[in-house]
């Protein structure tokens, strides 16, 4: 029978909601219909609708998000988010088994007790915190550096499954990873395409990218789902082992990942990591990986942790998956700083559920190291199931009709010289007014790590750029409703949710504006050190290059770039135009300075990296107060290692002076992905 008042009637909407919440997102045994349960829901929504009084923020129904907020504040996490040591390799899980061993060894020098491992699958998704006190979802954080996150906790309370109020009051944190269901994704991309919206490039990006929504109204409107995998601290909750605490996430309401195997032994983990190399392909999420935890916690407090990840876990990554397809052709890029990058145009080929027709080349001594010709037969695969390369060419295959691919001496887009400097392998366009490296620039500004303003892509930016709209980043926020809904693939709601999303950046954290402008060498981390250590854009602009390199963590070669892009006259018309439009980074309370996590260490960069070219890989490393040289010695720290690293590999190896890859290297630097754990 009906509660016989509003205030009963709702907390009886509530706990059924939350029950059928718990059957189909935990259980995977739903017991109605979602027609029954969207009847559930609107049932709630009006009845809190006329009587105010019993608003609640826990509520089921404001998963539907709130009014926009201005920007993310900024939270230390309880405890450092670490990403573990991977491998690809089963004979190093037998290693790493018998490191543990030996790290754990009795008086009797052996360990002769069983260790055992939890198995769980690696989503491929973005790492958050949640806190919940007594019982009620208080606060969200993201991964960020590791040790503080953006507090995200409007958008998290959006995300369906993730419980508002569990089970028991319990306080404690909950850590885990959102994804997006391949299903809703592949969805979500038609509904966007029939839109004239672009495309997602794949679903863990996507995630990341709605989690950075100020706008949870919008982040209501997108398939985000979380499993979670640990609880903080969870000996002081009374329980003993890693299998013990995904049980008790389950008993509280929150989803796991189903497939977790508690195994005896490393044998054991190893034939249940090659079971689910295929079988991981059957499922509705990305995976990359297996994740593989000591289970006992008396254990892994024994391991502790090298000084970036924990001893008892390591992630087993599964080989990327490869296709054969043909190269029809082979461009050349021009990217923001006039990086000439050559790519090859492929017959459409699906890895991984996405079509791939085009593949980077990297630089001409890629080219020669593969032997790549046009019209080869070659190998593609996705490096870490995102980004496709070429690994190798089927020479076996050619016919004779293959033709050399010839480096242009002239830019492909404003027709000036290609240059390149000495001891650099990158080929540069010397004009800074080509139109090429002027798209390339205003992607950057509204790009990931700077403005992030969702909805502006390559294909708008080009039209907004060859249409003479757009000259420079500040003309973006003079743009109207009328003039962006009738460009080709646009429409009335993607002209407004651009134009809102730009209304949103408008006033950036100061760290991400400095990223944003594009100042050469100045990546993230030497953005960030520059803005906790002048506190405003203005004390920044005048800072004398003295001043600036005296800044710790910030190398003379960031300091002469900083100050000659504020000596340009070009920079102080850009920085006006912003003005007037309303664009105004935040300022900041300047931080006393303090040595950085790579003081005293010092780097040699060989080959060529992915995510960083090699200016901006050293001045990531200077931000931290590393220094990077040009030749390996027994006093180099570490060696990062791109591809066709050359003779400095060899020497490396030769003096044993540690070797990073680019994922080490980016875990030393902070900035691993959000999918690892």
């Amino acid at each position: 029978m009906p509660a016989r008042n509003p205030a009963d009637r709702a907390a009886e909407l509530r706990r059924l909601i939350q029950r059928h919440d718990y059957l189909y997102f935990v259980e995977a045994r739903p017991e109605i219909s979602d027609r029954e349960y969207d009847r559930l829901v609107q049932e709630l929504t009006e009845l809190e609708a006329a009587h105010p009084e019993l608003a609640d923020p826990n509520s089921p129904t404001q998963r539907v998000g709130g009014q926009p907020i201005e920007g993310f504040r900024t939270v230390p996490h309880s405890q450092a988010m670490l990403s573990l040591g991977n491998t690809y390799s089963q004979d190093e899980l037998r290693a790493h088994d018998q490191r543990l061993r030996k790290f754990l060894k009795d008086e009797t020098g052996a360990f002769s007790g069983e260790l055992a491992y939890v198995a769980e699958l690696k989503i491929d998704g973005v790492g958050v915190a949640v806190r919940y006190e007594e019982g009620r979802l208080r606060l969200g954080l993201t991964r960020g550096d590791g040790t503080q996150g953006d507090d995200i906790t409007q958008n998290l309370r959006t995300v369906r499954g993730l419980p508002l109020v569990l089970t028991r009051p319990e306080t404690l944190e909950v850590r885990g990873e959102v994804y997006i269901p391949t299903s809703l994704f592949t969805e979500w991309n038609q509904r966007r395409a029939a839109a004239g919206e672009p495309r997602l490039m794949n679903p863990r990006n996507a995630a990341a990218g709605t989690l950075k929504l100020l706008d949870s109204r919008e982040v209501a409107r997108r398939p985000l789902r979380i499993f979670l995998y640990s609880i903080v601290d969870a000996p002081s909750h009374g329980l003993r082992t890693h299998h013990e605490t995904l049980e008790r996430l389950r008993e509280l309401g929150f989803p796991v990942e189903p497939h977790f195997a508690l195994l005896p032994g490393i044998e054991e983990a190893i034939a249940h990591c090659n079971d689910w190399e295929e079988r991981r392909h059957g499922l509705d999420y990305q995976t990359d990986g297996m994740v593989l935890k000591v289970d006992r916690f008396d254990l892994q407090e024994r391991l502790g942790f090298t000084n970036k990840a924990p001893r008892w876990g390591i992630a087993y990554k599964y080989e990327t998956v490869e296709a054969i397809t043909q190269v029809q052709a082979i461009s050349v890029q021009i990217g923001r700083t006039g990086n000439a990058t050559p790519v090859a145009h492929l017959e459409p080929v699906e890895i991984l559920g996405t079509i791939v027709k085009r593949a980077t080349l990297h630089n001409q001594d890629e080219i020669a190291r593969l032997g790549l010709k046009i019209g080869d037969w070659v190998a593609v695969e996705k490096g870490g199931e995102i980004i496709p390369k070429v690994t190798r060419v089927l020479v076996e295959r050619r016919t004779g009709t293959e033709s050399e691919f010839v480096f242009p001496d002239s830019c492909p887009v404003c027709s000036e010289p290609l240059v390149q400097s000495e001891g650099e392998v990158a080929i540069r366009c010397v004009n800074e007014f080509c139109p090429a490296q002027t798209k390339g620039r205003i992607l950057h500004f509204v790009g990931r790590g700077a403005l992030d303003v969702e909805g502006i892509g390559e294909m708008l930016v080009e039209q907004l750029v060859d249409r003479g709209m757009v000259r420079d980043p500040s003309d973006l926020f003079r743009l109207t409703h009328e003039t962006l809904a009738g460009l080709e693939r646009m429409g009335d709601k993607s002209a407004a949710n651009v134009l809102a999303g730009l209304e949103q950046g408008k006033h950036p954290p100061l760290a991400r504006f400095l990223f944003a402008l594009g100042i050469r060498h100045v990546g993230t981390g030497a953005a960030r050190v520059l803005a906790q250590a002048l506190g405003s854009l203005e004390r920044i602009r005048a800072a004398s290059e003295e001043e600036l390199s005296r800044i710790h963590g910030i190398g003379p070669e960031i300091a002469r770039s900083v100050r000659r892009y504020f000596d340009r006259p070009e920079t102080g018309a850009l920085l006006s135009a912003f003005a007037e439009v309303g664009v105004v980074p935040q300022e900041e309370a300047p931080r006393l300075e303090a040595p950085g996590p790579l003081t005293g260490k010092s780097f040699v960069l060989t080959g060529t990296l992915e995510r960083w070219t090699r200016d901006e890989a050293a001045a990531e490393i200077e931000a931290r107060g590393g220094t990077v040289s040009s030749s390996v010695s027994k006093k180099t720290a570490y060696v990062v290692a791109g591809e066709n690293p050359g003779s400095k590999l060899d020497k490396a190896n030769k003096l044993g002076v540690p070797v990073l890859d680019e994922s080490a290297f980016a875990e030393l630097l902070g900035q691993s992905s959000p999918a690892e754990r």
